[in-house]
């Protein structure tokens, strides 16, 4: 099936029907991997074989300029490119109640190498939590010489740290990640779109609130 721009797989039932749970559907980006996600089934289309990924079938009865929602898929395709030759690095960080119990995703990607982080962090502000995960998964990377990507969907942090904000709060960690940044040879940060359907950014959401429910079971 189609889910947004991205072809996912769709959880069937014995009766060889979608599992339906809230007007959602369970789906997964790959059929090997272990996080599945529920998304509204209004979303979930069937592949058509004979659109070309390229055209817009509505785009062309119409023959209007694209629209908002189609760039943002277009996006979703350059962000999964742009880590061929390099680190790839998705990070989340959450807060039940902000302040509240707080975790952080980080997915790291590298060729075939693949590293998950989901940690618990304490009471915190969700843009603690959106810093923390940036700065921990900065400092994951031994190697400051490997060009890197970092995927993030917080404006505040991408603000902070990329357009020059002047932050009134949380100063002593936005110098720190700063001073990390200064350390790499090519390093880029990129905005994304919250639950836009980018896998790695979806997975780093599901790691960043997992560590949260873990810490409030224990």
């Amino acid at each position: 099936m189609r889910f947004k721009n991205n072809k996912v797989w769709l959880a069937l039932g014995q009766n060889q029907r979608p599992v339906v749970k809230n007007g959602k559907v369970l789906i997964k980006y790959q059929l090997d991997q272990d996080h599945e996600y529920w998304v509204h089934q209004k979303n979930v289309k069937p592949i058509d074989p004979s659109q070309s990924e390229t055209k817009d079938p509505e785009k062309k009865k119409s023959g209007k300029k694209p629209s908002k929602n189609n760039t943002k898929q277009e996006i979703i395709t350059i962000d999964e490119t742009v880590c061929d030759d390099a680190v790839c690095i998705y990070t989340d960080g959450a807060s039940s109640g902000n302040p509240g119990p707080s975790g952080i995703g980080i997915v790291l990607g590298f060729g075939k190498h693949e590293k998950e982080i989901s940690r618990y962090i304490g009471i915190a502000t969700n843009n603690i939590a959106e810093l923390e995960a940036i700065r921990t998964g900065l400092l994951e990377l031994k190697n400051t010489d490997l060009p890197v990507r970092l995927f993030t969907d917080s404006s505040y942090a991408y603000g902070v740290l990329v357009l020059g904000w002047k932050a009134r709060k949380n100063q002593d960690i936005i110098r720190s990640i700063i001073k990390i940044i200064s350390k790499f040879n090519d390093l880029k940060i990129i905005k994304v779109k919250g639950h836009g359907g980018i896998e790695g950014n979806e997975r780093a959401d599901f790691l960043a609130t997992s560590a949260i429910k873990k810490a409030e079971r224990t």
